[in-house]
C-alpha cells in the first residue's frame, strides 16, 4: 500500500470515532424531541379530559399536595446532584462521581416510590385510570413519566458498572452527558405536570 493511502486511511480511523459521536449525539437530540412530542400529546389530551370526572372525583379531592411537594423536591434535587455527577466526572473525580450518581440513584427511586405508592392509594380507593376520563388521562400522562424514570434509573446502573469497569474515558463520558440530558428533561417535564396536574388540579391559583 502506498504512503498516501497508508496516510488517508489512518485519518480516516482517527475521524470516525469523532463522527460516531457527533452522530450519536445528534440521534439523542432527535430523540429528545419525540419524547417532547409524545408528552405535548399526553398534556394536550389530559386538557381535553380533566373535567370528564363522569361522577368520579377530581384533583381536588384526590391530590395530596404536601406528598407531591415532596416528591417534586426529590426530583429536582436529583437533577442537581446529577448535574454534580457529571462536573466531577469531567474532572476525573471518579470517587465523587460515584457519590453523586448515587444521590441521583436514591432521589430517583425515592420519587418512584412515592408515586407507585399514590397510584396505588387511588386504585384501592377505587379511582384507577378505568373510572373516568380524568383519571385515564392522569395516569397515563403521570405513568409515562414514571415508566420514563423507571428507564433512567435502570440506565444509571448500567453506566455505574460501564464506568467500574472501563473507568472514565470518552464514550463514558459522552453516555453521562446523554443520560443528564435526559434526566434534566424528565425534571422539566415533571415541572409541567405538577403545575398543570397538580397545582391546578387542586385549585391553587
Amino acid at each position: 500500500m502506498s504512503a498516501p493511502a497508508e496516510s488517508k486511511r489512518h485519518n480516516r480511523q482517527i475521524a470516525n470515532p469523532v463522527d460516531m459521536a457527533s452522530k450519536t449525539m445528534i440521534g439523542f437530540w432527535v430523540y429528545l424531541m419525540t419524547d417532547c412530542v409524545l408528552f405535548a400529546s399526553l398534556f394536550a389530551v389530559y386538557a381535553v379530559l380533566h373535567n370528564n370526572t363522569f361522577g368520579g372525583p377530581t384533583g381536588y379531592q384526590l391530590f395530596d399536595l404536601p406528598n407531591v411537594l415532596v416528591e417534586t423536591l426529590c426530583l429536582l434535587t436529583s437533577s442537581f446532584t446529577c448535574g454534580l455527577g457529571v462536573m466531577a466526572a469531567y474532572r476525573a473525580a471518579k470517587r465523587q462521581a460515584y457519590a453523586w450518581f448515587a444521590a441521583t440513584f436514591l432521589l430517583g427511586a425515592a420519587f418512584l416510590f412515592i408515586e407507585i405508592s399514590e397510584f396505588t392509594k387511588f386504585v384501592q380507593m377505587g379511582d384507577s385510570w378505568s373510572k373516568s376520563g380524568f383519571l385515564s388521562g392522569f395516569f397515563t400522562l403521570v405513568g409515562t413519566h414514571g415508566l420514563h424514570i423507571t428507564v433512567g434509573l435502570t440506565w444509571l446502573v448500567i453506566l455505574m458498572v460501564q464506568i467500574a469497569k472501563k473507568g472514565l474515558g470518552p464514550n463514558q463520558l459522552r453516555r453521562l452527558t446523554m443520560f443528564s440530558l435526559f434526566w434534566h428533561f424528565l425534571d422539566l417535564i415533571w415541572i409541567f405536570i405538577f403545575t398543570i396536574v397538580y397545582m391546578m388540579g387542586a385549585g391553587v391559583q
